[in-house]
């Protein structure tokens, strides 16, 4: 009985901790409209995630060796790279909380491909909970009379897919024995912002001019967005069900809401806090398998990850 109380209690600890990212990743549209050049999403996605990537391959000094090459290579792509493209294409084609609801697809995604490469089995309180957080979703971010573009909506889901499909991949591969969380964070971001670096360039070049707070803007954006949020969403998908993990980045939207309420002096209608509410009742549904039944490693197929209480 101690054991399972240590194993709650374990569970519980990493999803307040998980918790920390995607509020850490709502929190850079106020950074982006208030701080950086307009117009260019795809370069603030690159000073997002090469710098980071560069600065943990210098602290760590370590490299992929062997097939880790090609599955850094690939989920750098989809966890970084390929998903913040698709990202920033729907932010560019749709209005930003339409783009927010595309994506809220993903945890959807994630069950369907947990039970598929992971051998997760497939619970009602799950689809209870997609059902809730999409549904609070679309009153949080609900537009009338806005027109959609298919190119829009098909790269939110692209980008939707490309995370869930990360997600899953990162839970099924681990990471290599004897490699820290920031090295294989610091594969990821340096990887992914490589992918971006040639669009970025291409279709939107260098900013004119750097200020002071365009600085102060992508170092936050690098250093807390990618950096610090990446390494604790990496460590979490460690000790945590894939399904958990994936609810986890409903907080993302939420965030984005309150601080554009607080820092912004953007109006939250009684619907809208409706819908907000919606959200957390969701988090906290998606999550009761998981602190009811909690398992050494989150369900980990990689056998060197288990019960953690290692940093990084």
């Amino acid at each position: 009985m101690p054991q399972q109380y240590r194993r709650e209690g374990h569970t519980i600890g990493w999803l307040l901790v998980a918790l920390i990212a995607p509020v850490i990743w709502g929190s850079t549209y106020v950074v982006t409209t208030e701080m950086l050049p307009a117009d260019m999403p795809l370069m603030a996605a690159v000073f997002r995630a090469l710098p980071a990537g560069l600065l943990l391959l210098l602290f760590t000094r370590v490299l992929p060796q062997g097939r880790w090459w090609l599955r850094a290579l690939t989920l750098g792509v989809l966890n970084i790279g390929g998903f913040f493209y698709c990202l920033f294409v729907a932010a560019y084609l749709l209005p930003g909380s339409v783009a927010a609801l595309v994506m809220s697809s993903q945890p959807l995604l994630v069950m369907i491909l947990g039970a598929l490469f992971l051998k997760e089995s497939l619970k009602l309180n799950q689809f209870i909970a997609c059902l809730t957080g999409i549904t609070g979703l679309s009153i949080l971010v609900f537009e009338p009379s806005v027109v959609l573009p298919a190119k829009g909506i098909l790269a939110g889901l692209a980008g939707a897919a490309s995370m869930a499909t990360g997600l899953v991949l990162t839970k099924k591969w681990g990471k290599p024995e004897g490699v820290s969380v920031a090295a294989f964070t610091g594969w990821q971001l340096t990887i992914g912002g490589l992918f971006l670096l040639p669009f970025g360039l291409i279709q939107e070049g260098l900013p004119a001019t750097f200020t002071v707070n365009t600085l102060l803007g992508y170092g936050y954006l690098s250093l807390i967005g990618a950096l610090l949020a990446y390494l604790i969403w990496f460590k979490a998908i460690e000790q945590l069900p894939v399904f958990s993990i994936s609810f986890v980045s409903f907080a993302s939207p939420l965030s984005a809401a309150l601080l554009g309420y607080f820092m912004l002096d953007e109006t939250l209608t009684p619907s809208q806090l409706f819908g907000a509410g919606a959200i957390v009742l969701a988090i906290v549904i998606s999550q009761r398998h998981a602190v009811a039944h909690p398992k050494a490693g989150g369900s980990n197929t990689n056998p060197h990850h288990q019960l953690s209480t290692k940093p990084f």
